[in-house]
């Protein structure tokens, strides 16, 4: 009887571990516009949980890895995203159609001055921008510190993330230690980095990392990145670019 309890025990406990092990199932899906019923190509769908991603084909058509319980992400320009959790009933059937709406773009307003056309253009040299998003280095430091080559608190800016860098970032950083592993996870797929890399809205990162988009900016703040950067970079580079800051906080941390 002794012998019989211990093997019930360990089959059970085989049995509950095989479960959280689960092995991803691929489901599919068509993507359409729920207002002309028409399939949606070039949609991103990214699964948040494991950091994967993919697109529809030109019929709205799209395969991805999945387990019970992950949420996807949906999005494309010119609808409203959308988020899914994957349930057994998906995985059962294999297939679903989702439906996405349009959003409401209302122009109250259209403004159009008299301009004299003159045949040729004319420039003022003064008016074109001037990138501010200058890094630093200083000798003896492996690290860059970007502040902005004419900002009023550049130089202060760059001292205090070499004498206080790690105070800085705890409170962001060390609350959130699972959702950062994702930064690695983001580099590997190639569909994820692509939608990045053409997006500046910060909306699947904040997805991604669980903040809200004003944090994004604030991060990066701190991570002593220059407005002028946080305003223009794509959502590729601002990814990178707190991905190389979270491996400065790790390490910071160990010295500490």
């Amino acid at each position: 009887m002794k012998y019989f309890v211990v093997f019930f025990f360990i089959i059970a406990s085989v049995n509950v571990f095989s479960q959280g092990l689960e092995a991803p199932k691929k489901v599919s899906g068509i993507i359409i516009n729920d207002n002309t019923q028409q399939p949606l190509p070039n949609v991103n769908i990214i699964n948040i949980n494991k950091v994967r991603g993919t697109t529809t084909n030109d019929k709205g058509f799209f395969e991805i890895e999945v387990t019970a319980s992950d949420t996807l992400h949906i999005s494309i320009i010119g609808f409203q995203s959308l988020k899914i959790k994957v349930t057994n009933d998906w995985i059962k059937n294999k297939t679903t159609k989702i439906q996405l709406t349009e959003k409401a773009y209302a122009l109250e307003e259209v403004i159009v001055g008299r301009y004299r056309l003159t045949g040729y253009l004319e420039v003022d040299s003064k008016l074109i921008p001037i990138q501010e998003n200058i890094r630093y280095s200083i000798s003896g430091l492996t690290q860059g510190y970007e502040a902005g080559e004419y900002s009023p608190n550049a130089f202060g800016r760059v001292l205090g993330s070499i004498f206080n860098p790690a105070d800085m970032l705890y409170n962001f950083f060390g609350k959130k230690p699972k959702e950062l592993k994702k930064l690695k996870e983001m580099k590997k797929d190639d569909t994820v980095r692509n939608l990045l890399e053409s997006k500046f809205d910060r909306e699947t990162i904040a997805v991604l990392l669980g903040v809200d988009k004003k944090e994004i900016a604030e991060i990066l703040q701190r991570c002593s990145y220059s407005e002028a950067f946080i305003q223009t970079a794509n959502d590729l580079q601002i990814m990178d670019a707190i991905s190389g800051c979270y491996e400065e906080y790790k390490i910071l941390k160990k010295k500490n």
